[in-house]
């Protein structure tokens, strides 16, 4: 993992994370036409690399953190003083329990993905497939939310639908905010509320991910030795560029349909999967 690389990986990580193109397949993507590139091995695996990409992830976490801080603000507030007064009538109390039932939801599905997900980091081709039906998803929920009324509101339904989209898109391939946001289209969420609630339901997971890993499958001696220039530059890359990314796309989202994402999904999921088929 050379400087290039991680800038280049941070910059893709910034941009995808929130757009439902799916941030995992593109850095699979990145990486694998980068190797291609310098001409290294494709089907090589490096904790250096999975690491690179959790910190990648860490940088749009804490994107999301300073754009929606008053948001969480109120939720936490709102889940402290609900608590304390045993009132759980607030929109924001509700909100925070969503989250929380969310969280739990999509770790129990993505748990068992887990082993999956990291042998697909390897297979672009097989994440290229996976773009593709996330493509013909974000279509098909944008045809259903077209033809029926969608409400505002996050109920506990919804919010469920939404956890599930979530814990599948573990798989590379499937984008965690283009499922989640076509699972709240099409359970009756307005596609600005639910975009929104998409990216509030991200912060749990994306902060225990970044936790865990690095103090359970790493040597403290292993990650020394790592480019930690390379991984710093990229994570504040990814950092600065999906603060601005969430900030534009819920200004498009609200007035324009995601169908221009699933045309792109669908495209560069089928150009992947050919290129490393026959590569």
């Amino acid at each position: 993992m050379d400087l290039i690389q991680s800038i280049l990986m941070g910059i893709v990580q910034g941009l995808s994370e929130f757009l439902p193109i799916s941030s995992s397949a593109h850095l699979v993507f990145t990486s694998n036409f980068y190797k291609v590139f310098k001409g290294i091995e494709v089907v090589h695996e490096s904790n250096q690399e999975i690491f690179t990409d959790i910190m990648l992830h860490l940088g749009t976490l804490i994107a999301v953190l300073i754009f929606f801080r008053k948001e969480i603000f109120e939720i936490i507030k709102a889940l402290y003083f609900g608590l304390k007064n045993k009132d759980y009538s607030s929109r924001d109390f509700k909100l925070g329990v969503y989250i929380i039932l969310g969280t739990i939801i999509t770790v129990a599905i993505a748990y068992p993905l887990n082993e999956i997900a990291g042998g697909l980091v390897f297979k672009p081709e097989i994440v290229g497939i996976l773009l593709v039906l996330t493509g013909f998803l974000l279509l098909f929920s944008e045809a259903w939310a077209k033809r029926h009324k969608n409400k505002t509101d996050i109920t506990l339904k919804n919010s469920i639908l939404v956890a599930i989209a979530q814990g599948l898109a573990a798989l590379p391939g499937f984008s965690r905010s283009g499922l989640t946001i076509a699972a709240g289209l099409l359970s009756g969420m307005d596609r600005s509320v639910a975009a929104r609630y998409s990216f509030l339901l991200s912060i749990p997971i994306i902060l225990g991910s970044s936790m865990v890993y690095p103090f359970v499958k790493l040597d403290f001696h292993e990650v020394v030795a790592f480019n930690w220039t390379a991984i710093i530059a990229g994570t504040v890359v990814s950092g600065l560029v999906g603060y601005v990314c969430i900030k534009y796309f819920l200004k498009f989202v609200a007035k324009f349909s995601l169908a221009i994402f699933g045309y792109y999904c669908i495209i560069a999921g089928i150009f992947t999967a050919i290129f490393f088929t026959i590569y």
